[in-house]
């Protein structure tokens, strides 16, 4: 299969001349992890992202579109293979790339994520699917507190390049919260441009994360979670044993790591 058959064609993109706040509407309103910014041809300059538009807050920023894209880590072309299209991927710890047309013509095309990739690897070869969550996840989680003050676990998934962290009390799931959460929910946003806009207290993840978990056991096949990832469009599953302690967590790079194994 080649990347032209696999990519979403429709995937909104924006002109760098574009206001970022445009940008970070775009993102918010249609739930996108990336938007390719081009030149007035089409051309593919670079890419804004959740991480990017984060920092703008004020609703009149002057700030345009090129002021805060940054390059595209990897970028597919129409007539590549998928497969090579996934290690790229996978090699450049991104879940979305845009298309172009060739290396040569950069006109964007659209945009391929791995969950492209996912759903028709279930259909075509399902034994890869059949080991437990347990071989496949990651057992070292960085996970956050309820309590936690969200300007720090808006640094931390910056620092440590994370889109979603399991929220954890007492040792045991109860939430999730992500970079979506975060700007869907704009209330720390002006903590990010000015000691002006500082809030005399950061709020609490408590107060914007997710409790209703879409969670796996360890014995829960990797078909399942798959299945869920592509029809929830969701990142991130963690894993929790019989009593609701966090013990692991499987992504998006995980699932589509099985097509090497």
């Amino acid at each position: 299969m080649l990347v032209k058959d696999a990519m979403n064609d429709r995937h909104p993109f924006i002109y760098e001349d574009e206001l970022a706040t445009k940008a970070r509407a775009i993102i918010r309103d249609f739930g996108l992890r990336i938007l390719p910014v081009t030149d007035k041809d089409k051309k593919l300059l670079g890419k804004a992202s959740r991480r990017n538009v984060m920092t703008i807050s004020s609703s009149v920023s002057p700030i345009k579109v090129k002021g805060i894209m940054t390059p595209a880590k990897h970028v597919a072309t129409m007539e590549e293979e998928t497969n090579s299209t996934v290690k790229a991927m996978l090699r450049a710890d991104v879940w979305v790339a845009p298309v172009v047309t060739s290396a040569q013509d950069q006109t964007y095309k659209g945009v391929i994520g791995l969950e492209s990739f996912i759903e028709p690897l279930i259909r075509t070869n399902p034994e890869k699917f059949l080991r437990d969550a347990a071989d496949i996840m990651t057992k070292d989680v960085v996970i956050c507190s309820p309590e936690d003050e969200i300007d720090n676990i808006w640094r931390l998934m910056q620092e440590k390049r994370f889109a979603g962290l399991p929220v954890v009390e007492n040792g045991k799931l109860v939430g999730i919260v992500t970079m979506k959460d975060l700007l869907s929910s704009g209330a720390m946003l002006p903590t990010f441009e000015s000691p002006k806009g500082r809030f005399r207290t950061s709020p609490k993840i408590t107060s914007i994360m997710k409790t209703e978990v879409t969670a796996a056991e360890p014995t829960t096949k990797m078909i399942r979670i798959a299945k869920v990832m592509v029809s929830k469009d969701i990142g991130r599953v963690p894993v929790k044993d019989k009593e609701g302690r966090l013990i692991g967590i499987v992504d998006r790079e995980d699932v589509a790591r099985i097509l090497f194994k």
